[in-house]
C-alpha cells in the first residue's frame, strides 16, 4: 500500500517543504487523502470529495429515472434511502458546510422531483420525508452532540448565576475562523438555538431525531 502524508493548512498558512520516512522508504506528501470514505484536502474545502459525491449521485439519479414507470412510490423511497441518501449522509457533518455542497442539493433535488408529480419545489421534501441536503448536516450534528453530551459542558457548570441559558451548552471563545466552522463548535452553536421543546427531548435519541426532523420539514424554509 502506497503512503501518503497530507499537511493541514489554514488559509494563511504556507506549506512546509519537509522529507518524510517510513524505514527505509520516502513518504510522498499529497493534495488530498481519502480516509474512510471521506477524501480531505489541505484546507478542508471538500471539494474534491464533493465532486466524487456528484458523480456517484448523478448515477443513482439516472437509475431511479429508468425504474421510476416500473416501481410505487413505496419502492422508490426506499431505493432513494438504500442508494442515495447513504452516500449523502456519509460524514456530512464534516463536509456539509462546504462552499462546494450546493452542487449536492442540485442532485438530490432533481431526484426528489423526479420521484414526485407536484410542481413545486418544496413540497415533495414534505411529502416524501426527506431532509433537503442543507438541514442534513444540522440533524447529523445535534445527534452527534446529544450521543456525546459527556463530552460538552453546560453554562451552568461555568457560571454560577441563574439566567435562561444556565441549561445552555457553553460556547469556548475560537481563536480561528476554520475552528468556527468545525464540528464541535457549530454543534453547540446550533444546539443553543433549538427550541426549549426540542432539547428537552435530548436525552431520547429517537424522540429528538423525529422532533428535529418535523422541525425542519414542517417550519418555513428555502430550496
Amino acid at each position: 500500500m502506497t503512503k501518503h502524508i497530507l499537511q493541514f493548512l489554514t488559509k494563511t498558512d504556507y506549506e512546509i517543504n519537509m522529507q518524510v520516512s517510513f524505514g527505509v522508504k520516502k513518504v510522498a506528501t499529497a493534495l488530498s487523502l481519502n480516509f474512510l470514505g471521506l477524501t480531505t484536502d489541505t484546507n478542508f474545502t471538500w471539494k474534491q470529495h464533493i465532486s466524487e459525491l456528484t458523480t456517484r449521485l448523478n448515477k443513482a439519479y439516472y437509475a431511479i429515472r429508468s425504474i421510476k414507470l416500473f416501481m410505487s412510490l413505496d419502492v422508490l423511497r426506499s431505493i432513494y434511502f438504500a442508494y442515495v441518501n447513504s452516500i449523502i449522509s456519509c460524514g456530512i457533518m464534516f463536509w456539509g458546510n462546504s462552499l462546494h455542497n450546493e452542487e449536492i442539493f442540485k442532485v438530490q433535488k432533481r431526484i426528489i422531483m423526479n420521484l414526485s408529480k407536484n410542481a413545486s419545489c418544496w413540497q415533495p421534501f414534505r411529502e416524501l420525508n426527506i431532509l433537503p441536503v442543507p438541514f442534513q448536516p444540522i440533524l447529523s450534528l445535534l445527534l452527534f452532540i446529544t450521543k456525546n453530551k459527556d463530552q460538552f459542558m453546560a453554562n451552568s457548570q461555568i457560571r454560577r448565576i441563574n439566567t435562561r441559558q444556565t441549561s445552555d451548552l457553553y460556547v469556548p471563545i475560537p481563536n480561528l475562523t476554520i475552528y468556527q466552522k468545525g464540528v464541535y463548535y457549530q454543534g453547540i452553536k446550533i444546539y443553543n438555538h433549538l427550541p426549549k421543546t426540542i432539547k428537552d427531548l435530548s436525552s431520547d435519541k429517537n424522540k429528538f431525531k423525529l422532533a428535529l426532523q418535523r422541525y425542519f420539514l414542517h417550519n418555513s424554509f428555502t430550496v
